[in-house]
């Protein structure tokens, strides 16, 4: 079986675990209240709702520096295990002066952010929550959420804001 077969045979189990959690939730917290998972995001300024969730599984066995390119960036260490494709895309339609990107997860997580104008890295915002903020132009950006150990994959939220 090749490397690709297995990882998105492992990706797909994985999300259909995710589903069966999700699913198995309290009626006060249905499946068709959850965030999308794995979902792409297209938005523009004044988008709604604000925020803007979906969700995921962290984690993968490749390293986050490996991915970024380099060990630390502007915003943070590029730390953690990610997988080789991107968690998200996500298309800005135009210019945000002001804009966050906020995981929360009852683990402790990592992300990365590459597109238009560069790579950004953080491991924890806000306690052991990671996040980029800042002003974002126009452009596709991927978004890798990992986890501090190899092979280990957590649920998380991804919340985009523009409210500061």
């Amino acid at each position: 079986m090749s490397k690709t077969t297995l990882f998105q045979g492992t990706r797909l189990s994985l999300m259909i675990v995710t589903l069966g959690v999700i699913s198995a939730l309290p009626a006060a917290s249905t499946a068709q209240d959850a965030p999308p998972i794995f979902g792409d995001i297209t938005i523009s300024q004044k988008f709604s709702p604000d925020p803007l969730t979906v969700g995921g599984m962290s984690g993968g066995s490749i390293a986050g520096n490996k991915i970024a390119g380099r060990i630390d960036t502007s915003t943070g260490p590029c730390n953690g295990f990610v997988d080789e494709t991107p968690d998200h895309t996500i298309k800005l339609t135009s210019k945000f002066n002001y804009l966050k990107l906020q995981i929360d997860s009852p683990q402790d997580t990592t992300i990365i952010v590459k597109g238009t104008g560069g790579t950004w890295c953080n491991d924890d915002l806000d306690g052991k929550n990671p996040g980029i903020v800042g002003e974002w132009l126009p452009g596709d950006y991927q978004v890798w959420i990992g986890s501090y150990d190899e092979g280990k994959y957590f649920p998380y939220t991804l919340k985009i804001t523009e409210v500061k």
